[in-house]
């Protein structure tokens, strides 16, 4: 199935008496079981202000579209969605309504916030194919419940996305990034903690063990860059020196490595993506027992490559946070406690109550 309008959408979810597997590009492994209903033909920008920097879009836009436009203009997505392909060995092409479903959020979330940060309001189709509309095009509109955070991440298991508005913002003047090279993940991670906890506005702090790099980014005005990257450079000295890295090419290519999870593409096993406190980054990834580790977010954000097959959070118990099978096959058993598997069960049953949205995504 394939609407071409909002309207046509939510006549077919209204109808739909079986399970729905709603689709953007499918490049996210969003999962979910059911006939497909593809979101391909609810495409195009409905409003753009670079002024206000608002951008309002319909949920099938191209990814690439979106950041066309906003590039044009000097602008971008701040939260710096990443591109699963390479990760998931898929292809297609990724859609704006997949990052909001799955509230796909890179490196630069550590200054900038998550994709549900940007999201200024949302229109969806629910469960009963009612047309839901919450929020706004500006920051200050208030609304009462925020539908926009719950959408974002849901994974389109309470509702169907088919508009966005996001906050944007002004691309750079310039970026430098810090890097060190040698350190363990214990050394990493106190490196990073360090950059992050000095007053130099850093966009960016990760750790590759793969190539022994440790990168800690900066952006803005090029003045304000090379100032604040020479005097983070000092502070990190005691972490063995850094070097600083301001070819803009260069220093995309190394992020886009870390926000894609590329050291991982090409290596057979599962693929988890864990959420713990920085100081927990290394352990997290031991208990895993991990054949391979990414840090991100200043270590808040361990990807780890692991055998088929293998459920590591019975691993990881005792440390505080979760974790999502990013790429593997096969279901696996619900872990979340008791009390926030009966809040999603009743946000379910109230937003779908045939259950037929995306069964099976969460999993």
């Amino acid at each position: 199935m394939r609407p071409e309008t909002e309207a046509e959408l939510a006549g077919m979810v209204a109808a739909a008496e079986a399970p729905l597997r709603i689709e953007g590009g499918g490049t996210r492994g969003l999962g979910g079981e059911g006939a497909g209903l593809s979101l391909s033909a609810l495409s195009g920008v409905v409003l753009y202000e670079p002024g206000a920097l608002t951008l309002v879009v319909k949920a099938g836009t191209a990814l690439a579209e979106v950041e066309a436009v906003l590039a044009a203009e000097g602008q971008r997505l701040a939260f710096e969605p990443m591109d699963h392909r390479r990760l998931l060995g898929c292809e297609g092409v990724p859609t704006i309504g997949g990052v909001a479903a799955a509230n796909v959020s890179g490196p630069r979330r550590v200054q900038a916030g998550a994709c549900r940060d940007a999201m200024l309001g949302v229109r969806f189709v629910d469960g009963r194919g009612e047309v839901i509309r919450n929020g706004g095009r500006v920051m200050k509109n208030v609304t009462g419940y925020d539908l926009v955070k719950l959408m974002a991440g849901s994974r389109g298991t309470l509702g169907v996305l088919t508009e966005i508005a996001f906050k944007v913002l002004p691309v750079p003047e310039a970026a430098a990034t810090l890097v060190l090279e040698g350190l363990s993940d214990d050394a990493a991670v106190a490196a990073m903690a360090a950059a992050l906890g000095a007053p130099f506005d850093v966009s960016g702090a990760a750790h590759r063990p793969e190539t022994d790099e440790t990168l800690i980014r900066i952006e803005g005005f090029a003045a304000s860059v090379d100032y604040r990257s020479g005097r983070l450079a000092e502070l990190l000295d005691r972490f063995g020196g850094a070097r600083v890295e301001s070819d803009p090419v260069a220093g995309a290519a190394l992020w886009r490595r870390v926000r894609d999870v590329e050291d991982f593409a090409d290596r057979p096993g599962d693929v988890w993506r864990i959420s713990v406190r920085p100081s927990d980054g290394p352990r997290a990834a031991q208990a895993a027992r991990a054949e391979a580790a990414v840090y991100d977010w200043g270590g808040g954000l361990v990807w780890v490559l692991v055998g088929e097959g293998r459920d590591i959070r019975p691993d990881l118990a005792g440390i505080s946070g979760h974790a999502t099978r990013v790429r593997g096959a096969g279901p696996l058993a619900s872990a979340e406690p008791a009390a926030l598997a009966a809040m999603a069960a009743r946000l379910k049953a109230a937003f779908d109550p045939k259950g037929i949205l995306n069964p099976g995504a969460m999993g």
